[in-house]
């Protein structure tokens, strides 16, 4: 049985309430203060035992070279995949186009402020110029932007955590490491910054996974349930949320001239010299005392804990492996 991860609940520990974030306070001294200043998020990570980080496999990361910029620095974008039992088709399809190298040579189209970075065929709508796809991949229907939620909601209810979700969800909490929503029926991955998902045509197409989206602006939840999202950037997404914006409709580049050129996009196992990544359980203690402090910031530049925290605002810590 899936454990409940608490983060709704810990993230909305009322303000007088102790907190693990206070239990071990530092011995640090607030500046003209004789306290101690409570440990703040970062160094909560910081100190987190190794046991309580977990091994992102090399076979679950798609790592993008984009061409070099104007110094001629190397630019490199690694994403983990999501994983089961989330968009399990459109991921399948991802794992065949970066096989096949499909990415190889194509660009980034589309950079609209406070919202998307988008990439793939900058031909696709033209027939005759388009890239041929490779052959086998899937057409995942729309059912599949939601994964079944089993006994999630009664277990919640059980545990006497009630149901704080927001205005998109009714209950939320982490699951494996990743931001996810989740009511009676369904659960499901969530829009927030970094999170990668799959562009697509009116409904009822759902997109093959040629053409991806990196969220690199404020979480736009609304497309929840709406599309499929397939991972999230774990390093180097100034990369792509630094890049020129584009000038016509949704942040398109008017010009092919204007566009970033894609060197190549490979899964991580193919991809010689690729460090270990590794993220923090979001089952550990550690993840426990980081999402409170996250919501109810103590450490010494604070005047008054928050309370609360929107889920996006407690992103999962990935770090390469020391």
């Amino acid at each position: 049985m899936k454990k409940l991860l608490p983060l709704v609940a810990l993230a909305l520990i009322p303000v007088g309430q102790a907190s693990p974030v206070q239990a071990q306070a530092s011995a640090r001294l607030v500046a003209g203060q004789n306290k101690p200043s409570p440990l703040a998020p970062g160094e909560i990570v910081a100190a987190a035992p190794k046991a309580d980080w977990i091994a992102i496999a090399p076979a679950d990361l798609l790592v993008m070279d984009l061409v070099p910029d104007a110094q001629g620095a190397e630019r490199r974008v690694v994403i983990q995949l999501m994983p089961p039992p989330f968009s399990t088709g459109w991921t399948g399809n991802i794992r065949k186009l970066a096989a096949a190298h499909w990415w190889d040579g194509l660009s980034i189209n589309r950079v609209q402020d406070n919202y998307v970075v988008q990439w793939g065929d900058g031909n696709a709508e033209d027939a005759a110029k388009a890239k041929p796809l490779p052959a086998g991949l899937a057409s995942p229907p729309e059912s599949e932007y939601v994964s079944p939620a089993g006994d999630l909601y009664e277990r919640a209810e059980a545990a006497g955590r009630g149901h704080r979700g927001d205005a998109y969800a009714p209950g939320l909490y982490h699951r494996d490491g990743w931001p996810v929503g989740y009511d009676r029926t369904s659960q499901w991955p969530v829009h927030c910054y970094g999170m990668v998902g799959v562009g697509r045509d009116l409904s009822p197409n759902t997109g093959s996974g040629a053409e991806l989206y990196v969220v690199i602006g404020h979480a736009p939840r609304h497309l929840d349930r709406n599309i499929a999202l397939v991972g999230r950037v774990i390093e180097g997404i100034e990369h792509l949320s630094s890049l020129p914006r584009g000038t016509a409709g949704m942040g398109f580049y008017e010009k092919p001239e204007q566009r970033t050129g894609i060197k190549s996009i490979r899964l991580g196992e193919e991809v010689p010299g690729l460090p270990a990544y590794e993220y923090l359980s979001t089952e550990s203690g550690s993840f426990a005392r980081y999402a409170d402090a996250r919501a109810n910031r103590r450490d010494a530049f604070f005047i008054r804990p928050a309370g609360g925290a929107d889920i996006c605002n407690v992103p999962v810590p990935v770090r390469r492996v020391p």
